[in-house]
Parts: structure tokens; sequence; C-alpha cells
């Protein structure tokens, strides 16, 4: 039985046998309470039937889950504007529901089906619309970044920064940051915004943008969902390359690693780094290396990883580092030239630089070939705890001692570690998205699964990385966060608390909107 299906059955469980009448009279006050609301419902577009209901209270993190009253499923972004008018609960916005501890959940209220967007005007993909010039694109918040990316190409021109998976909504990511390899470079997906259209908590549909209702612009993008919800974002456009050269090299020594990866995000637009792209990184932890480095998307070969493994146990390694970056290309003979110059500035492990050539949308869309392999083992639909932390550069060698060579030992773990640097500078400080102090600072994902019935242990794992970063004084902020109280979202948004409370007095006053964050509830 599919985890996400028990979750949901629990919830119509508990709310049956607690506060099934208080539920019930949820569902009446929306279909009976406003005109509006009413005419929604009489034409299939706002729903409390069990299917529409449990199908939208859990998320892809399978670790909790809450029903709403109804969910709304509307064809046009003015049912959206209609339903925010008139409600009195809770609204929340689903996307593709890839929130790991309920973000996207209304529990009793209303959670909005953003894709039904796309399906309103009987075209799939019929709201992505690329200028004529190639110079942007509008998508519709509801499109995924896949068909806005494969939409973008027929035209020979592709936006410039990425998340690492492509099948989640435009909307979804550009309210949290929206962060990949490409961000050292040109800055998250929040910093690649020309133009949004953001329907707010009082149901007014606003375009908002750098020189036009700047205020709201800046709210929206990496608001987590508080302020509005982005049905329209207008996203510059460059000429896109033919394919990628993919490298990996192979580290025993963590400083190396780091300095290296710190040296190519430094590197000026003349130097042999400047032909980099994209820059992430990964961590093996001893006890799990053979299966993590099998399970890095069929990078490593058999023959591979055994050389990697024997690799680890000459350098008497508790853990091992990869850095993977690429060269985008249209002239192979270029590309040669520029992986040679860049190879032989870095100083991974002798012999243990690898590379493929692939098509770029093949890179790009890479994580959904582990999706597809996953599913097929029934490992993809699991719970996921996962820990998304961005520490100042100045720490990071102190994580890596205490969770890298340490919490992390002797663990089976499930899921990649990815560690990458950042700078600060391509961050535009006046989003609601908050970041280190420190000018670079490291994304690091521990993205566990729970496959062998250890969520509560790795929940206490997790717990155990977070105390020492905060007993260590570590100045780290969590990305995609989840905190219950007051006093620690206060923590996390710090010198933009104030400004994050006044903006949602602004847009917000009747505080309806993603209850799921645990923000203003």
């Amino acid at each position: 039985m599919a985890a996400a299906y028990v979750l949901a059955l629990a919830a119509l469980l508990a709310l049956a046998s607690s506060s099934s009448q208080q539920y019930a009279n949820a569902q009446a006050s929306l279909l009976h309470g406003d005109d509006a609301l009413a005419a929604l419902a009489a034409a299939g577009k706002l729903r409390t039937d069990a299917t529409a209901t449990a199908a939208a209270s859990t998320d892809f993190g399978n670790i909790t889950s809450a029903l709403p009253a109804a969910v709304l499923f509307p064809s046009s972004p003015a049912d959206i504007a209609a339903l925010l008018r008139a409600a009195a609960g809770k609204v929340s916005f689903r996307g593709r529901g890839h929130s790991v501890m309920g973000q996207a959940l209304a529990p009793g209220g209303v959670v909005v089906d953003m894709p039904s967007l796309g399906l309103g005007l009987g075209l799939s993909g019929a709201r992505i619309n690329v200028s004529a010039d190639g110079g942007y694109v509008d998508a519709g918040g509801e499109q995924q970044w896949i068909d806005v990316l494969r939409a973008a190409l027929r035209q020979g021109v592709a936006p410039r920064s990425w998340t690492d998976y492509l099948r989640l909504t435009v909307g979804g990511t550009l309210s949290n940051a929206g962060i990949s390899g490409q961000a050292f470079r040109h800055g998250p997906q929040i910093s690649n915004v020309l133009e949004l259209d953001v329907i707010t908590g009082n149901g007014e549909t606003v375009t908002c943008s750098k020189s036009e209702n700047a205020d709201l612009f800046d709210a929206a993008l990496g608001g987590l969902g508080q302020f509005g919800v982005i049905v329209r974002a207008r996203i510059p456009l460059e000429p896109a390359p033919a394919r990628a050269r993919w490298v990996r090299l192979v580290y025993t020594d963590f400083a190396t690693f780091s300095a290296d990866q710190e040296r190519v995000i430094a590197g000026a637009a003349d130097s042999a780094f400047g032909a980099v792209s994209y820059l992430e990184g990964a961590a093996y932890v001893n006890q799990s290396l053979a299966s993590g480095l099998k399970n890095a998307g069929g990078f490593y070969s058999d023959a591979d990883v055994s050389r990697i493994v024997a690799l680890a146990a000459l350098r008497n390694a508790s853990s091992l580092y990869a850095i993977e970056l690429t060269l985008n290309y249209v002239n192979a003979t270029a590309v040669d030239q520029e992986f040679e110059a860049v190879v032989g500035e870095l100083r991974h492990e002798t012999g243990f630089a690898f590379a493929r050539d692939v098509a770029y949308e093949a890179f790009l869309d890479r994580v959904y070939e582990e999706e597809v392999a996953l599913e097929k083992l029934g490992l993809w639909r699991v719970p996921h705890p996962w820990l998304n932390v961005l520490v100042p550069s100045s720490r990071i060698a102190d994580f890596d001692r205490a969770v890298f060579k340490g919490i992390l030992q002797g663990t089976d773990i499930a899921g990649p570690l990815v560690i990458y640097p950042l700078n600060k500078s391509k961050w535009d400080e006046g989003m609601s998205a908050v970041t280190p102090a420190e000018e670079v600072f490291y994304a690091v994902s521990l993205l566990f699964s729970s496959v062998a019935n250890d969520l509560k242990k790795l929940q206490a794992q997790n717990q155990k990385i977070l105390q020492f970063c905060d007993m260590a004084g570590i100045g780290y902020k969590e990305y995609l966060a989840h905190y219950t109280t007051r006093g620690d979202w206060a923590r996390h948004f710090g010198d933009k608390w104030d400004r994050f409370v006044q903006r949602k007095d602004k847009y917000d006053p009747k505080k309806l909107l993603c209850p799921g964050q645990d923000i203003f509830n």
C-alpha cells in the first residue's frame, strides 16, 4: 500500500473519529456561505468529495498529512481571485506537492490545485509563451520547468538558472528561491525574473516588477506563498547550448575539495573557470560509499566504483567528495580545450576525472531518470526527511568534521549528500529569501529517504545535526525550512522579519495564505 495513501487514509479516519461534525460544518460554510464560492462549487471547480480532498492531504515528504475541507480546480486565475476574495478560512496552493513537511497543505481549509490552470485552456502548456525575439518567456505559475525548457529550446533559447529537478512548478520554486549549480554564476531563480502576476490574499491581481509594484515583487520572490500566489512569471532567456560536457572529479581531502569549489565560483570570465556553467558537489560517507556511487545517476561504471572504493581504502578516508561541473557547448573542439584547462587547474585525485557528453536538455532533466528508476523499485514514494541548510564558508570545515566525518559515519545512507558554494552577491537582499551573512556560503542538501522503516531514526539524526549547528554557532539558515513557532521564524528571517510581517499585513491581512508553513497560524 503506497505511503501517500496510508497517510491520506489516516487523516480521514482521524477526522471521522474526532472532529467530523466540525469538518462537515467547514465544508458546508464553504459551499453555501458566499455566492462566489457557491458558483465555483456549482461549476464543479470547488470540490469537497473524498477523492479530491484525500489527494491534497499529503505531499512528497510522506511524513505528515492534513485533510482540506475542499479543493479548488481553477480553470483561470480569475477563479483563484474569486476564492480569495470570498474565503474566510485558510488557503494553500499546490503545484506538484513537492514539499516535505506539509508546507503545501491546508488543514480544514482549501487547497488550490494549480496544475488545473494549465488544463483550463484545453491545451497542455498553453500558458507558456516565448517572446518573438527569444528574449523572455511568460510562464504560468502552475507550469513545470521541464515544459518551460522545451518551449524555449524550440526557439534556440533557455533560462539561465534552474533547480536540480525540473518537474516542479514555476510558482513553487520562485516562492522559495530555486537553486542549482548555475546559481553561483547567475544567482537563484528569483534573481532571474523580470515580471510577475500575483494574486494577493485580498484577491487582487497585481502585475509587478522591479519598476512597478516593486514591494510586492520582492515580497513574493522567496516569500513562501505568504503574500500571494504567482500565476505568471516573465523569465529572461539566453541562447541555449546544444550539449554539455558533464564532469566529476574525486577528492579524498575536504579542504582541497572545498577550496577548489571556491576557486571555480570566484573565477573571472576570462579565466579557465569562466567556461564552467554549473558547479555542485557530493559527499560520500564510508559506510555507504559504494552504494552512493552506484546510485549517482548511473554516472560511474562498476569498474569506476571499484577504483574509487579502493582509493578510499588506500587513503584511509572516512569520507570522499566529488566536484560535479559542466561545460556547455556547441563546438566540440572548443570544449575539449576548455575541459583540459579546467581539469588541469583543479587538484583532484590524479586519474579520477570522469566525463561524459550529453544533450543540454538531458543534463538539466537528469534527476527525472533517477525518479523513474526509483519508481520501478517502489523507492520514490517513501518518507523523505530531507534537511537543507545554507552554511557560511568559514564554518563549512566544521560542518564536514561534525556531520560527514562524525554523525553520519557508520550509517547506511539512502539518498544523495549534496554540497556546493554560492555567491551572496548574486542574491537580491530586497527579496524575502534569507541567506547566511558571509559572501560565500554552501548549500548542503542531505536528501535522505526512509527505505528501511527508519523514519524516526533519520528525523532524530537531522535534529542532532541542527543541534550541533546551533551549539557551535554555525550561523546557518535552513532552506525549505519548516518551523512551528513564531520565534523560530523570526530568528530565521533575522533583520528581514519586521519587513516580512509588514508585508503580510499589507498583502494578506486576513492571514489566509499557506498555513502549512506555520508562520502566521
